[in-house]
């Protein structure tokens, strides 16, 4: 599973780098042809609406498989023991089940509508079912991460960590 979680891990990481390298291209050509050339690029204008969307939601998913996800922690970090494993797994279930319902579903919902409609980008004339595919894709990267997540906080090598992770650190005591 570890070498399953390098892989994507891998694969989130460049596909995310790659996204936010070609959107500053856009951003910076946008910049220029609009006030140096006095003629704005339209087309570039839409591919950076729609980088900074998968660059969001990609980015999203990347973040929380590395675990530097915004949290709220203060729950455990006044709890000790194994309760604090189990307060974890709450919270993976949580936001899997987000995850799975709201964007897995519900973006492919959304995704498959919007191609059966024929919606296309006013621009580039691209289906906008392709620029709506960043949320079901994120969400799937989500719930392998949540699944990973739970499956490492169970693992053997794992209890020592997690009540290590629970102490509070000497810069947090006053």
């Amino acid at each position: 599973m570890k070498q399953a979680v390098r892989l994507v891990n891998a694969v989130l990481g460049t596909l995310t780098v790659l996204i936010f390298t070609i959107l500053v291209v856009c951003v910076v050509w946008q910049v220029v042809s609009r006030f140096i050339l006095g003629t704005p690029s339209t087309t570039t204008d839409e591919i950076a609406r729609f980088l900074f969307m998968w660059v969001a939601f990609v980015g999203a998913a990347y973040t929380l498989g590395l675990k530097r996800h915004l949290a709220i922690d203060i729950v455990t970090l006044i709890i000790e023991g194994p309760a604090v494993r189990y307060i974890r797994v709450a919270v993976l279930l949580i936001v899997a089940a987000f995850a799975g319902v709201v964007m897995l579903y519900g973006g492919l919902e959304l995704m498959f509508k919007t191609l059966e409609s024929g919606q296309m980008t006013p621009a580039l004339r691209l289906p906008m079912g392709y620029v709506y595919g960043a949320i079901p894709f994120s969400g799937a990267m989500m719930l392998f991460y949540c699944a990973a997540l739970i499956l490492e906080l169970f693992s053997p090598e794992s209890g020592e960590e997690s009540e290590e992770a629970s102490e509070p650190t000497p810069a947090k005591q006053d």
